[in-house]
């Protein structure tokens, strides 16, 4: 295996989520340090948004622990989904944060305060911000790889703290090359209305993904590229039609249902070994895709809940006992 494997291998979601909580103790430390020695709010702000650093990486830790758990009796579509948890506790907490950091920071606008060792301060929220986007790049890369909403949702949270710690560095300057306090509690706020977009943005997506959306539109593509591949014509009549095609994706994991119209005259054989291959490759343009594909002949449509349609209630026969 050569080094380029060896990284790709070992960067799996758990392991980068506990390199992030090892990374956001880090932070921790040096932001604190520089909001300590210096006085200013708007490094508080930046350090309390590193405690919200922690506590998400702990948490998509767990996420992703659970995530990777095989299938079960209980959970037989498996525990993918749990990624969309970590992406909505990350997006609330990093509201909760923005909250806080607004709330110090407006006394601040009538009580300014001096700020000392502004040098030291800045040095400190540069190499915490170096350390987060060195991460960052790095957890972008592995959930594209692994498709995982978890190291994503904590890859752009720790971009934003970047961008925050930015902020608050040209603030700083500011406040040293013209003398106004008042640039400090304002960058603050700055500070939390700008990371809010994010939180929001993280928990509209978690909410996406528990609604079961349908995959995304590139993913769509694909898969009705290899079903018009496999379809049959004679003429203007289907010999081969695929339709009722109906996608959802969990976390890591892409599902379709879609329904196989064959030749009544074909044998049962015949239209498995042409599901075969449409599954294989299925799988080979989509990797994690489970397809559920349903033969039927020709002309046949089966029987099922419209989804369409409201759930109007159960069928009598189900109440019989």
């Amino acid at each position: 295996m050569n080094a380029f494997a060896f990284v790709r291998a070992w960067m799996t979601p758990r392991r980068l989520m506990a390199v992030s909580v090892v990374v956001a103790l880090m932070t921790i430390t040096l932001k604190t340090a520089a909001w300590w020695i210096t006085g200013s709010v708007g490094l508080l702000s930046d350090a309390m948004e590193s405690f919200v650093n922690l506590a998400a990486a702990m948490f998509g830790l767990l996420m992703v622990t659970v995530a990777a758990r095989p299938a079960d009796d209980d959970h037989p579509y498996g525990h993918d989904k749990a990624e969309y948890f970590s992406s909505g506790f990350e997006g609330i907490l990093i509201i909760g944060a923005a909250a806080a950091i607004i709330w110090t920071a407006l006394p601040r606008f009538w009580n300014p305060q001096p700020l000392e060792q502004v040098g030291w301060g800045l040095a400190l929220s540069v190499a915490s911000s170096v350390l987060n986007g060195v991460l960052a790049w790095v957890m972008l890369r592995a959930s594209r790889m692994h498709r995982s909403i978890a190291l994503e949702a904590d890859a752009k949270h720790l971009l934003t703290d970047v961008w925050t710690s930015a902020g608050v560095v040209a603030g700083l300057l500011l406040v040293g090359v013209t003398g106004w306090r008042w640039l400090d509690p304002l960058v603050a706020i700055g500070v939390a209305l700008n990371i809010v977009w994010e939180g929001a943005r993280l928990i509209w997506r978690s909410w996406s993904g528990l609604m079961d959306s349908a995959v995304e539109p590139e993913v769509h593509g694909d898969i009705e590229a290899v079903l018009e591949r496999f379809s049959q014509r004679l003429g203007d009549q289907h010999v081969v039609l695929f339709d009722h095609l109906m996608t959802r994706r969990a976390g890591q994991r892409r599902f379709i249902n879609v329904h196989m119209h064959v030749p009544p005259t074909w044998t049962l054989g015949r239209a498995d070994d042409l599901r075969h291959q449409v599954e294989h490759a299925l799988a080979e343009a989509v990797p994690g895709l489970h397809a559920s594909i349903q033969m039927l002949p020709d002309g046949v449509e089966p029987i099922t809940v419209d989804l369409n349609e409201p759930l109007e209630g159960a069928p009598e026969s189900l109440h019989a006992h």
